[in-house]
C-alpha cells in the first residue's frame, strides 16, 4: 500500500506532532481494513463534545494534543453538539459539577484545532455549505442521513478517526467508500401506513432491533425498504435514519425515493426478509407508551428541523386556543442555532415560548445531564433520544409517543398517572450468544497494528461473542459492563485480555476506552473479530497491545477465563491458549 506523499511526511513528523498522531492512526486503519489506497476527504464532523460523552478521555487526549501550532485541520471541520445551551443553564437545572467550566474547555480545545463549533448532530441540515462528495463524519444520523438521501459518501467513522482524517485530510478507501460495498443486505416490507415522525422512528430502530446475529453484516444492517409513501418529507427521512443508526445502519435504500442498487432486487443475495405491519407499529407503541407520570417531554433528537419546531407549536397553539398552556417548561424543545434563527424569524419560537416551552440550541437530549432530583421519566417522539437515554448515560426511563401525544403529556403533569417507572432491563434487547465451551489448547495466527512494536502478554481472557457497547453500558469510571442481558454484565475489564468481535453504539466509544485506559481501569490488550474503528483507534494512540483478522474466530474459540498467552514477535501476532477455564 502506498502512501500519498503528503500523507507519508506527516506520518514522519513533517508536520508536527498533532498531524503525526493522526497520519498514524489513519495508516493503523487502513492496514487493518486491508485498504490498497486512500481517499482525500471534503468534509469532516467529529463527535465527542458533551461531558457527559467524551468524559475524561475527551479531555486528557485534547489537552494532549493543545501547544502544537501547526496541529490544527486542513479540510472544513464541523462540531457534534454539546451537553447544554450555555445560555439556559439555570433553567436546565444541570447539576453535575464544573459542568459548564468543562464544556467550555472542551469546545475550545476543539475551536484551536481550527474546528468550526457548530455544536449541530444534524450537519446535513442548513447552514453548512459542504462542496465534494467524500466526508469522514462521526455523528451516526448524519452518517446514515448522508449516505440515504445525498450524494455525500462516508463510513461510520469514530470521533477518533473523523479527527484524524481532518487532521490529515485522508481516509482509508474501504467500507462504503467503495461501491461494492454499498449494496443493500435485508429486505424489510413495510404493509402499513406511516403517518407521524414518530411511525418512521420506530420503523427505523424496529429494524435494526430484529436484525438477526447470525446474519453476516460487516457494516452493519443496510436495508431495502418497499412499501413507504410516494412522499416523505425531510424530517421524517431524518427520523428513519437516525432511528436506524441505533443499531449501526451507515446507509438505506427507500424504494422510489434513493436510486436503486446496481443489481436487481430479487436477484440480492439477502441476509434476512423482515416484515413491518400495523400490529408491529401497534405493539412497539403499547411497549412505549408512558406507564406513569412523565417528568418532562424533550422534542429534538437529532436537533429538530423546522418541520417539527412547526409541528410541535401547532399542537400547542391548538391548546393554547382553550387556554391550556406548559406548567414548569415542562417541554424542551432541542434545535440548531441555525434552525433557531430561521424559526425565530417566521414566529414558531416565539409560539413556543408562549405555550411555554423551553427552546434550546447547541445540545441535545441525549448529551444533557438531567436534573434527577426533577427528572425520572422522560417521553419524547425520537427511538433514538429513548436508545441513548434509557442506556447508562443516563439511564433514565423514557416513553415515546407522537410529537401530538407528547404536548398533552407536557400540558397535564397527571394524563399519566402512577409510580415512575423503573429500568429493570435493557429495553434494547441484544444479540444473543451463541458460544460453547471448547476443550483442547491452540494457537491461531492472525494480525495487529503496523504501528506497534513487538510485545508479549499473558493473563485471564474476557471473552463475548457479543459486541460491546462503550458510551452508556460500559462505566466509564470503574470499567464494569452494565448492560443487563450481556454475557459480561456486572464484570469489570480492567487488567483482563478482553476479547469481542467489534464495538457497538455511540461513534464515541475511544473516548470512553482512553478514558479507563488512563485511569489504569482498562484491558491489558484487546482482540477484536473484525475491523472495528471504534476500538482501534484508542489502541492505536494510546498503544495498547491488538490483534485482529485471526484463522479462526477468537470469540468461540477461547473460553472466557481462559488462561492465554498474546504476542507480536517480528511483526507476526498470534494468540496462544495455555489453559482452559
Amino acid at each position: 500500500m502506498e502512501l500519498p506523499n503528503r500523507l507519508a511526511k506527516q506520518l514522519e513528523g513533517d508536520e508536527g506532532p498533532t498531524r503525526q498522531k493522526a497520519a498514524r492512526l489513519v495508516v493503523d486503519l487502513a492496514r487493518v481494513a486491508k485498504a490498497k489506497s486512500f481517499v482525500e476527504v471534503d468534509h469532516a464532523h467529529v463527535s465527542g463534545v458533551s461531558v457527559i460523552t467524551g468524559g475524561h478521555g475527551l479531555r486528557t487526549f485534547l489537552n494532549d494534543l493543545s501547544g502544537d501550532e501547526s496541529g490544527t485541520v486542513v479540510i472544513p471541520t464541523t462540531l457534534n453538539s454539546a451537553g447544554c445551551d450555555r445560555e439556559k443553564m439555570e433553567e436546565m437545572g444541570i447539576s453535575y459539577p464544573n459542568f459548564l467550566e468543562q464544556q467550555f474547555e472542551i469546545v475550545q480545545a476543539y475551536d484551536q484545532l481550527g474546528i468550526e463549533a457548530t455544536l449541530s448532530c444534524t450537519p446535513y441540515d442548513r447552514g453548512i455549505e459542504i462542496e465534494g462528495e467524500v466526508a469522514s463524519w462521526a455523528e451516526s444520523n448524519a452518517v446514515c442521513f448522508s449516505n440515504t438521501w445525498t450524494s455525500l459518501i462516508t463510513n461510520r467513522e469514530s470521533g477518533l478517526s473523523a479527527l484524524a482524517t481532518a487532521l490529515t485530510g485522508y481516509a482509508p478507501a474501504w467500507g462504503l467508500h467503495l461501491a461494492s460495498n454499498r449494496k443493500p443486505n435485508i429486505r424489510v416490507v413495510v404493509e402499513c401506513a406511516l403517518d407521524t415522525l414518530s411511525d418512521y422512528s420506530i420503523l427505523g430502530d424496529w429494524i435494526g432491533k430484529n436484525a438477526k446475529p447470525e446474519w453476516d453484516l460487516p457494516y452493519g444492517p443496510m436495508p431495502y425498504i418497499q412499501g413507504l409513501d410516494e412522499s416523505i418529507s425531510f424530517a421524517r427521512k431524518k427520523a428513519l435514519t437516525a432511528a436506524a443508526a441505533n443499531y449501526g445502519s451507515p446507509m438505506m435504500w427507500v424504494e422510489g425515493h434513493t436510486p436503486p442498487p446496481g443489481d436487481s432486487i430479487e436477484a440480492m443475495n439477502w441476509q434476512g426478509v423482515l416484515t413491518f405491519t400495523k400490529q408491529d407499529l401497534q405493539e412497539r407503541y403499547r411497549q412505549l407508551s408512558p406507564k406513569g407520570q412523565v417528568d418532562l417531554v424533550v422534542i429534538g433528537c437529532p436537533q429538530a428541523s423546522l418541520e417539527e419546531m412547526r409541528t410541535t407549536a401547532a399542537a400547542l397553539r391548538t391548546h393554547m386556543e382553550f387556554g391550556e398552556t406548559v406548567p414548569n417548561q415542562r417541554l424542551w424543545m432541542f434545535t440548531s442555532q441555525e434552525n433557531h434563527d430561521l424559526a425565530e424569524a417566521d414566529g414558531t419560537v416565539s409560539i413556543l415560548e408562549e405555550a411555554g416551552a423551553l427552546v434550546l440550541v447547541d445540545t441535545c437530549p441525549e448529551v444533557t445531564p438531567y436534573n434527577r432530583e426533577k427528572y425520572n421519566h422522560l417521553l419524547t417522539n425520537s427511538m433514538k433520544a429513548e436508545h441513548y437515554l434509557t442506556s447508562g448515560l443516563n439511564r433514565i426511563p423514557t416513553s415515546v409517543a407522537s410529537i401530538q401525544e407528547c404536548v398533552r403529556h407536557a400540558i397535564d403533569p397527571h394524563l399519566a398517572d402512577g409510580p415512575t417507572p423503573k429500568l429493570s432491563q435493557s429495553s434494547h434487547g441484544g444479540q444473543v450468544t451463541a458460544k460453547t465451551q471448547q476443550a483442547g489448547l491452540r494457537t491461531i495466527v492472525g494480525a495487529g497494528l503496523n504501528s506497534q512494536t513487538d510485545f508479549c502478554i499473558e493473563g485471564k481472557a474476557m471473552v463475548t461473542d457479543v459486541p460491546i457497547t462503550y458510551l452508556g453500558y460500559v462505566n466509564r469510571d470503574t470499567g464494569v459492563v452494565e448492560e443487563a442481558g450481556h454475557p459480561l454484565d456486572g464484570r469489570a475489564i480492567q487488567d483482563t485480555i478482553l476479547i469481542y468481535p467489534k464495538g457497538s453504539g455511540s461513534t464515541v466509544a475511544p473516548y470512553v476506552l482512553m478514558g479507563l485506559l488512563y485511569q489504569n481501569k482498562g484491558p491489558l490488550a484487546i482482540i477484536n473479530r473484525d475491523v472495528c474503528p471504534l476500538t482501534l483507534p484508542a489502541c492505536s494512540l494510546l498503544n495498547v497491545p491488538y490483534g485482529h483478522g485471526f484463522e479462526d474466530d477468537p470469540c468461540l474459540l477461547v473460553n472466557d477465563g481462559d488462561h492465554i498467552r498474546f504476542k507480536r514477535e517480528d511483526g507476526k501476532v498470534s494468540l496462544e491458549i495455555l489453559e482452559r477455564a
